[in-house]
């Protein structure tokens, strides 16, 4: 049996994990796709640099062109980031009929498009289960398990630093700033955590997951983002006094082909099962028409489990091969892309207000929601002895987001409010 040759860009940690389960699971590996698989090349940065694990010297290289321009390479395996180099590379790869496997969302989020319609030209795989949440198979399930239904909401919590602190947080009652530390000094965030926080790597994925869940090309940019900085522990305690955990959720709604999609700290009902998804632990929500409601669980990061996805990828290319049907399975979206407007984009809303203590002022405020035709679920106004103003808590029914931004444009012009100090969606 002929074996099937792989080039790997990056022996970093996830790379380290792909060796490690190509070699320690050869057997079944090979009894599953017909083959051994060989680890043929490996590109990295510092070639005299020490390993975790050992590799034949003679196949490691500081040029990834080195591995992309070897014709006996069938197919590369990226781990090592990056855009702008890492997407020549992979254009190369293409036109030179190697498949893909790759976990890099950074990618896919901004040229997946392009990525793909070079991969249908030249009939071959790329593949990207481990770009989302790690070893959860949410891709291949959107593309395969999904194939038959409708989706019409994707609601995931897909980054796992994130829901370190906020779960940190509710268990705790400690303060963003302490847990953020701590997240730091564990290596669950980096020393810039920015990407994280502030709800950029979570929009990357889910303008991956609604390009695949809608069948239409998501942009980066169709994403609306707000992130976790400004949570406080106060909102936080807020929030189970009501009932609700709070999340930082991508959310991608689909209405007769009208798409919305968002990420942004959420209160969900604690009855919801995204709720108890806790730690650094990734959950996706996904409801089909025909199916309706299901949810997928599991590690969203980390080395080991980034590498079961990515050599599952693997296996499916090497099957495809075999068969001759590369190219087949690609999802190149062939829907036209309609945004929903505000006015067609319907939430729960809370919001903590806080107002002059006197008689007359939840009047005033009430009626601003009623100005703009938005009815309110529940009203609690309460003496806080750690603030002089009163506090004014809110929570709507489904409500327009064109009405509420009016509402918060209203209530910012009212006197008698000090500072909006917290709005949040409301979920489940």
């Amino acid at each position: 049996m002929k074996p099937v040759k792989v080039g790997l860009l990056g022996l970093g940690t996830v790379g380290t994990g792909v060796v490690r389960i190509v070699e320690g699971n050869q057997e079944d590996l090979s009894s599953q796709v017909g083959s051994p698989i060989l680890i043929e090349r490996i590109a990295v940065k510092n070639t005299e640099k020490p390993r975790d694990i050992e590799v034949d010297a003679a196949a490691i290289t500081d040029d990834p062109w080195d591995v992309i321009r070897d014709p006996e390479i069938d197919v590369i395996v990226e781990v090592m980031g990056g855009i702008a180099g890492t997407k020549e590379y992979i254009l190369e790869a293409l036109e030179r009929g190697k498949h893909i496997v790759t976990a890099n969302k950074d990618l896919m989020a901004l040229h997946g498009s392009e990525i793909l319609a070079k991969a249908q030209e030249k009939q071959c795989d790329v593949f990207y289960e481990a770009s989302v949440a790690g070893g959860i198979p949410i891709i291949r399930t959107l593309i395969e398990g999904f194939s038959s239904d409708k989706i019409v909401k994707i609601m995931g919590i897909v980054n796992g630093t994130t829901n370190y602190i906020l779960s940190k947080m509710s268990q705790e009652g400690a303060s963003y700033h302490d847990v953020l530390k701590e997240a730091q000094e564990l290596g669950y965030a980096e020393s810039d955590p920015t990407s994280d926080v502030e709800g950029l790597d979570a929009a990357r994925k889910m303008a991956i997951l609604g390009t695949l869940g809608f069948r239409t090309n998501v942009e980066l940019s169709d994403v609306s983002v707000s992130g976790i900085s400004g949570v406080s522990k106060e909102d936080i305690a807020f929030a189970k006094r009501l009932g609700y955990e709070m999340k930082l959720l991508g959310i991608a709604e689909s209405h007769e082909d009208e798409f919305s999609i968002s990420v942004q700290p959420t209160m969900i009902r604690t009855g919801h099962p995204i709720a108890s998804v806790n730690g650094v632990y990734n959950a996706v929500y996904v409801y089909g028409q025909a199916v309706g409601e299901t949810m997928f669980y599991g590690a969203g990061a980390g080395a080991m489990p980034t590498a079961t996805s990515i050599v599952a990828d693997l296996v499916a290319v090497i099957k495809n091969l075999k068969l001759g049907v590369n190219g087949l399975k690609q999802i190149v979206p062939y829907k036209q892309k309609k945004l929903k407007s505000d006015e067609d984009i319907f939430y729960k809303n809370f919001l903590l207000l806080h107002v002059d203590d006197k008689a007359g002022v939840l009047a005033k405020i009430t009626q601003v929601f009623a100005e703009y035709d938005v009815s309110l679920d529940s009203v609690v106004q309460q003496a806080n002895p750690n603030n002089p103003d009163a506090e004014i808590i809110i929570v709507t029914h489904n409500a327009s987001k064109a009405s509420m931004n009016k509402v918060m444009r209203h209530l910012e012009q009212l006197k008698v409010i000090h500072r909006i100090k917290s709005h949040y969606r409301v979920e489940g």
